[in-house]
């Protein structure tokens, strides 16, 4: 997949989509953390109810976008890894699958079995959580630590193309400081892929 595709799709994306929150800032906590949202195992989970003694991670996702396929496998790898390390973690999509089919709740459950996902995959019906972090882009990462504020916001690293070519683990590194509770050394990123989809108010 070229860097050149998956940037087109990220600027046609800007035209779709309702307006977002505004984005959260370091040192926040987790907004609508009490908000059920249907995990594809058919149980309603919420952000707090997943959230790890040394820190949770929140990634807003989806299916179609070629950004998240680009990333998918290092981010299955990265969520499976953090129940070892403490931290609790929850994939929210809260595109319309009204615009992209691919996103419906029946996509996700193939997706998440596909990937070996071992964390909860949940559907963000009204797109609410995702105006509430203000979170514009799948993927887009944001973890709190075992106190509950913002310590990381942003991609999962510097390289959607090729793993072998990343220079910078931004997530990878952040999930490391967090669950020794040490600061990230990068605490933002800019959030690059597809604009979220979100259903109308």
């Amino acid at each position: 997949m070229r860097i050149t595709t998956l940037a087109a799709f990220a600027i046609v994306g800007l035209a779709a989509g309702s307006q977002a929150g505004v984005a959260l800032t370091l040192g926040d906590r987790a907004p609508a953390a009490d908000v059920k949202m249907k995990n594809v195992d058919g149980r309603e989970l919420t952000i707090g109810e997943v959230a790890g003694a040394r820190g949770t991670l929140v990634i807003f996702s989806c299916n179609h976008c070629p950004w998240v396929k680009a990333w998918e496998q290092r981010l299955a790898e990265l969520g499976n890894a953090c129940k070892a390390k403490g931290i609790g973690v929850i994939v929210v999509n809260p595109n319309d699958p009204a615009a992209y089919p691919e996103d419906s709740f029946e996509g996700m459950q193939e997706r998440a079995k596909a990937r070996g996902f071992q964390f909860p995959y949940v559907v963000d019906s009204t797109s609410g959580v995702a105006r509430a972090f203000g979170a514009t882009r799948t993927p887009e990462a944001f973890l709190f630590d075992a106190a509950g504020a913002l310590v990381y916001h942003g991609a999962i690293d510097d390289n959607a193309e090729d793993a072998a070519k990343v220079t910078k683990h931004y997530l990878r590194d952040a999930l490391d400081a967090v669950a020794t509770g040490a600061r990230p050394a990068i605490a933002e990123s800019k959030a690059i892929g597809c604009s979220i989809k979100l259903r109308a108010d």
